[in-house]
């Protein structure tokens, strides 16, 4: 590269969110307006990140795509490197970049800095017990810039804890802090919902009353009271406003 470093103007960018808020879909919609342009990318997924096949990011509208697949292991630098002896490379995407190590946030930091290549990295900002995942934390530290995507808790809320929970629908608060999974394991919930387990409800309840499978339920003071199927779609929960008052 030539040039001085003011005249570089790749970044490094950290989109982040809780489960469910669109993150694949706006990478994927990215790597579409650059193909669209002429200009070429360069995706990568998290190895371990299999549920629609080894090497893909798919997102809940149905849209997916090839990907590179990277495990703790791999040097991104140098992959990336080999590629641009074949083809220019107008961009980075990193799909569950919550799985990067710091070494490998710093080897894509050096993409940006030193290849002069924008890099844009999508994951979950925290794990289901509210702690950093490594990949997360290095790129809240050094990624120039920082993007929340807005997801909705079942409150109304922005969620943005993600609520594991087991094949009965209860909350999960101990194990692995990586087990792959989509609608059927995590819940994106806002702070109060996912931390209150001592609530009146808590968050096991809440998980229960988001998969009741025939009535809806509004909350009175004393009871929980069926509410018309006009008013809600099947199997939703309405939350009581006072779990999440400001």
């Amino acid at each position: 590269m030539t040039g001085s470093a003011d005249q570089r103007m790749a970044k490094l960018y950290f989109y982040y969110a809780s489960m469910n808020a669109g993150k694949s879909t706006n990478l994927l919609q990215v790597d579409f307006n650059y193909r669209e342009r002429g200009m070429q990318t360069m995706l990568y997924t998290a190895a371990v990140h299999d549920r629609s096949g080894f090497g893909v990011i798919d997102s809940r509208i149905g849209v997916q795509a090839s990907a590179h697949s990277y495990d703790g292991e791999t040097d991104l630098r140098a992959q990336i490197e080999a590629e641009l002896k074949k083809r220019l490379l107008g961009c980075v995407l990193v799909d569950e970049a919550q799985f990067l190590t710091r070494p490998q946030v710093l080897q894509l930091a050096s993409v940006c800095d030193e290849l002069d290549i924008p890099v844009l990295a999508y994951g979950l900002r925290t794990d289901f017990q509210g702690n950093l995942f490594e990949g997360s934390g290095a790129l809240l530290a050094l990624a120039d810039a920082l993007i929340e995507l807005k997801a909705v808790c079942e409150c109304g809320r922005k969620a943005t804890m993600n609520l594991r929970v087991d094949e009965e629908g209860r909350a999960v608060k101990r194990g692995a802090q990586t087990e792959i999974g989509g609608n059927d394991r995590y819940i994106a919930l806002c702070r109060p919902l996912h931390g209150a387990p001592q609530s009146r409800r808590g968050a096991a309840a809440v998980e229960a009353e988001v998969r009741a499978p025939a009535l809806e339920w509004v909350h009175v003071p004393k009871k929980w009271e069926p509410l018309s199927r006009v008013a809600m779609p099947p199997g939703r929960w309405r939350p009581n406003p006072g779990d999440c008052a400001p």
